[in-house]
């Protein structure tokens, strides 16, 4: 009893001074660092509110965001690395990252469209990215205000909010980046700092293999800045580490049996192949019809200062040491734009832009310090270059302020996504769970869960492309029930054949939005279009017979306009002959027909009519509840002497041809 008595408050102590210890230690931490949380707090807090608010509404989803979703979805639903069969297009640990985020939070299941869920996790990432800017920033010699400001550019760029909240794994490599050129920075224990920076590339290389262009870059701070007496090991230990995990992805395929090419499978090497020489090539950015041409339009349309500032200030920004190879990267990275037969991808602006916001702000700084005099050289050169230089940031500034005001409402504001939603939901409520559909990749999650079989929603771009669907298309398009367009597909899609074709045999049931963000849900006829033209012609011609008939009827007492939409064949033949049917045993009042969401231009499937009294009314309701098979309602209420009857939207004779690509 006694030792023990004893020992107890020996272990008390050693824990209390634990306490003390670490208590002094954060308060150490707090006092050495606190005047930069006092600017970083509120950076931070921007950066999400901009990223997050509306993040749902606008931009619209498009397919590249709805592969890395479905890709992140299928690694903690279906145990599997994509959706798909996985052909090293990409290495796989960027969405390995968004599924890790989506899974920690409950991401998932916050949201009724799985895309919303990874732009979530996009502005994690970004509140990442700007907190390790403003760290690099003040690594590279920036005061507190000028890293914050490198960090509000990064966040509040109309060019930066349109691709940090799309669901990009370039978002996910942006802060290892970020991450690798702080630690190559460092100044004490380089080899730490040194091997930590070769970790961060290579985690950032493994997220998205573009990232791979700053090696060189990276390398050259490492090199300029290790201790001379110990570089060749500290940089030695980097490589070997920035080697074994680049190694890890070879290793992936070769465990795999899939490193090299065979028949019938995918191979790491033609991943390579295809990325680094067999893909189509983006255009000359001077060719207005070029791919690349039209990437770099949209870049300029949501940002001109921020790109002709940002690109100036690399300029400037290989004449100032410090900051010389960060600048020099950016201005590889514009070269390469330019090179001819390369491939030039949307989201490759990601990479420039925490880089060019940098050196906006480290070059404006450096122009404040020399027209003030507080560098260690007063010469009236440098004073003159630096006037020049602030003259033309206060230039910048008054341009992008409006430009920038209007840019941020927009996406603040605008429900540009609406379209995509409205089209996924008439799918949801109209279209039978056993069909089979070719769909943009944005919507591929959602049909999933919402019960249809995860064979049966095909992503257009695998229909003629992955051998496993292939096997389950043996006719191609013809094997598909319904081709849901978006402006992805229509621009993308239109090199597949096959795809091509199934949206030329198509004819649109539902439509929603205009412009690049209207979204059509079509029925494909597999007899060929005009065939099925032929007979959509028919079965309009049987319901003017019908129509013309009913609107004779004496007990039927119709607005001009539903009489004259029953004679041009507009109202659905179900509706028609159902409507003969009440009539055969009452008197019934019939409102002027109004479409039905998205189905502008097609036959009216929604009757609204009125008995003479509330129980003539039921018992119309009942007559119809009691119907089965082809003319049984979808859908019947009443209110008062009100009926409101919908029929489903699967009658073929319903389907009118609106439009011919």
């Amino acid at each position: 009893m006694t030792a023990s008595a004893t020992h107890t408050p020996a272990a008390g102590n050693i824990g209390t001074g634990r306490a003390l210890r670490d208590q002094s230690l954060i308060a150490t931490w707090v006092a050495r660092h606190g005047a930069s949380l006092v600017w970083v707090a509120p950076l931070l807090a921007i950066t999400a509110v901009v990223q997050a608010w509306n993040m749902t509404g606008t931009p619209q989803r498009i397919d590249d965001e709805g592969t890395y979703t479905a890709q992140a979805w299928a690694i903690g639903h279906l145990g599997e690395l994509t959706h798909y069969t996985y052909w090293y297009d990409h290495p796989p640990l960027g969405w390995i990252q968004i599924a890790g985020y989506t899974q920690l939070t409950g991401a998932w299941l916050r949201y009724p469209y799985a895309v919303d869920a990874a732009r979530e996790a996009m502005v994690f990432f970004a509140v990442v990215s700007a907190a390790l800017l403003f760290v690099l920033g003040r690594k590279l010699g920036l005061s507190r205000a000028g890293a914050t400001v490198a960090g509000l550019l990064f966040a509040l760029s109309p060019l930066a909010v349109q691709y940090h909240r799309t669901v990009y794994i370039d978002n996910v490599a942006t802060p290892w980046l970020i991450a690798a050129f702080v630690f190559a920075l460092s100044r004490r224990q380089q080899l730490a700092g040194f091997t930590a920076a070769a970790a961060c590339l290579g985690v950032a290389v493994l997220s998205k293999e573009t990232y791979l262009l700053a090696l060189p870059f990276v390398a050259w701070i490492a090199i300029r800045r290790a201790d001379p007496s110990t570089r060749r090991y500290a940089l030695s230990v980097a490589g070997a580490v920035l080697a074994i995990i680049g190694g890890g992805y070879i290793m992936l395929a070769a465990v795999k049996g899939e490193l090299l090419p065979r028949s019938g499978q995918v191979s790491l090497l033609d991943g390579i192949t295809y990325q680094l020489g067999s893909r189509n090539a983006s255009g000359s950015i001077f060719d207005p019809s070029s791919l690349a041409s039209k990437a770099v339009s949209q870049w300029w349309d949501l940002d001109p200062v921020f790109i002709v500032f940002g690109s100036a200030a690399a300029v400037v920004g290989l004449f100032l040491r410090r900051v010389r190879p960060i600048a020099a990267l950016l201005v590889f990275l514009l070269a390469m734009m330019f090179r001819p037969n390369g491939y030039l991808p949307v989201p490759y602006v990601i990479m420039l832009i925490p880089i060019g916001a940098v050196l906006v702000a480290y070059t404006a700084e450096r122009a404040v310090i020399a027209v003030m005099g507080l560098g260690r050289r007063r010469v009236r050169a440098r004073r003159a270059v630096g006037l020049t230089w602030l003259v033309a940031c206060a230039a910048a500034l008054v341009v992008a302020v409006p430009l920038w005001t209007v840019q941020l409402r927009g996406f603040f504001l605008a429900d540009l996504d609406k379209p995509m939603q409205q089209a996924e939901n008439w799918v949801g409520g109209n279209v039978p769970k056993s069909s089979r559909l070719l769909v943009d990749d944005a919507m591929w999650v959602d049909l999933v869960h919402d019960g249809f079989a995860r064979d049966n929603v095909i992503w257009y771009y695998k229909l003629d492309t992955d051998g496993a669907v292939e096997r389950q298309s043996p006719d191609g398009w013809r094997d598909s029930d319904y081709v849901v367009t978006t402006d992805s597909m229509r621009t993308g899609g239109t090199s597949s054949k096959d795809v091509h074709a199934a949206i030329a045999n198509s004819s649109i049931v539902a439509s929603f939005g205009t412009g690049d963000q209207e979204v059509d849900v079509r029925r494909i006829h597999p007899e060929g279009h005009t065939a099925a033209r032929t007979e959509i012609t028919r079965a309009a011609d049987v319901r003017k017979t019908l129509g013309t008939q009913l609107a004779r009827n004496p007990g039927l007492h119709a607005t001009d306009e539903a009489a004259s939409q029953l004679r041009a064949g507009q109202v659905d033949q179900r509706a028609i002959l159902v409507l003969g049917q009440l009539l055969a045993a009452q008197t019934v009042r019939l409102d002027t027909f109004t479409p039905l969401p998205g189905e502008t231009g097609q036959t009216f499937r929604r009757l609204v009519v009125h008995g003479t009294s509330s129980a003539a009314t039921l018992r119309m309701q009942k007559t119809l509840q009691a119907m089965t098979g082809t003319f049984q309602p979808k859908r019947v209420l009443r209110s008062g002497d009100t009926l409101t009857i919908t029929f489903s939207a699967i009658d073929p004779a319903t389907t009118v041809v609106t439009s011919t690509p």
